[in-house]
């Protein structure tokens, strides 16, 4: 008997079907520091998102990042697999279980091939246990398989509606805020009518709880990427937090209000999703609004009829919301190498409905 792998094999059991659960069962954020899924996109996306960066910006750069998301999944999937079919194998070998095996097929390989063909029910019967507790941990690992199948096929479903859910409101953003999206052009767009303003802003607190839900209980969300080359739900959330801070700043009545209970939800969303996706690439980033884009803004919004009143106090008041979102927007951005939005939107550039294939 060889106690090690014996142990080693239960330990490894136990770390990956904990790992799956609270991946894709327990719906909450997990605090703990080491974790298999945690470490298992911390290796891949580190090599993905540099090879990315070597790539010019543009539509192949995007086309390869938007692979990852749906591949990663599938080799997680694969991982936890292969973990569990692993300790299994460990755990009957340390035991020195006895096999009934075919001339050639022996030693820790006959016990991995017996391991694979109960974890996927194959049924082959060319390895097959001779003792009690080999058959019943045979039976115990096809129960485990089918489990962990039945598990993955509820899984994608869930992740499917759930970025559908996100895109929708994103596609939205299009026509009501530009392509890409930005906070100038969105109350250009909506000048002279607070109270639809004031809607859309109530629709977006909603779409960011919906976001924060989601994205902590299945993170691997936020590597899946939107279908336009310039637009994300890092920019689109980034957006709202702009125009929230502009309507708190500049305007009273209604909106104003509205707008400070989205900034709260769409703040919350994006400190937190920062701190599970991003937490090592905090730092102070580049600052979005230098005097000279901050006169470009003052121009725009003043067709808009929301004139920022040039006074100290007015821009302190906007670069104090500032700072509770954009070191969180930028980490974000950085890691997932999806671009922010600018303050106003770039000249002449037309919306994604306006263009063709």
């Amino acid at each position: 008997m060889k106690a090690s792998a014996v142990i080693a094999g239960i330990l490894l059991i136990a770390i990956v079907l904990w790992d799956a659960f609270e991946t894709i069962i327990l719906s909450r954020r997990v605090s703990r520091k080491f974790r298999l899924a945690r470490l298992f996109y911390r290796l891949t996306w580190t090599p993905w998102r540099a090879l990315a960066l070597r790539m010019r910006p543009g539509n192949p750069r995007e086309n390869y990042l938007g692979i990852y998301g749906p591949l990663s999944l599938i080799f997680l999937l694969a991982t936890w697999a292969f973990g569990l079919i692993f300790g299994f194998a460990l755990r009957s070998w340390g035991l020195d279980a006895a096999l009934a095996a075919p001339p050639g097929l022996e030693g820790f390989f006959a016990h991995f091939y017996l391991s694979g063909s109960s974890f996927f029910t194959l049924g082959f019967g060319d390895v097959t246990p001779l003792t009690k507790s080999g058959r019943l941990f045979a039976v115990i690992e096809s129960g485990t398989g089918l489990a962990f199948l039945a598990m993955v096929i509820s899984y994608l479903p869930i992740l499917s509606q759930a970025f559908s859910r996100r895109e929708s409101n994103i596609a939205l953003l299009d026509a009501r805020a530009g392509s890409p999206p930005t906070a100038a052009e969105l109350l250009r767009r909506h000048a002279g009518d607070s109270e639809s303003l004031a809607e859309l802003l109530s629709e977006w607190e909603r779409w960011s709880a919906e976001v924060l839900e989601s994205h902590i209980s299945f993170p691997v969300l936020a590597y899946y990427r939107s279908q336009h080359d310039n637009q994300s739900w890092v920019s689109a959330l980034t957006t709202i937090l702009d125009t929230c801070s502009l309507v708190i700043v500049g305007m009273e009545g209604r909106v104003a209000g509205v707008a400070k209970v989205t900034f709260a939800m769409a703040r919350h969303a994006v400190v937190d999703l920062a701190q599970i996706v991003s937490p090592r690439n905090m730092g102070i980033g580049e600052n979005r609004l230098p005097a000279t884009e901050l006169v470009r803004l003052k121009e725009r919004l003043a067709e808009s009829n929301l004139d920022i009143t040039p006074t100290r106090e007015s821009e302190a008041r906007l670069a104090e919301l500032r700072s509770m979102y954009e070191r969180h927007a930028e980490a974000l951005s950085r890691h997932l190498v999806m671009p922010l939005p600018a303050w106003t939107p770039p000249v002449g550039a037309p919306d994604n409905w306006q263009t063709m294939a």
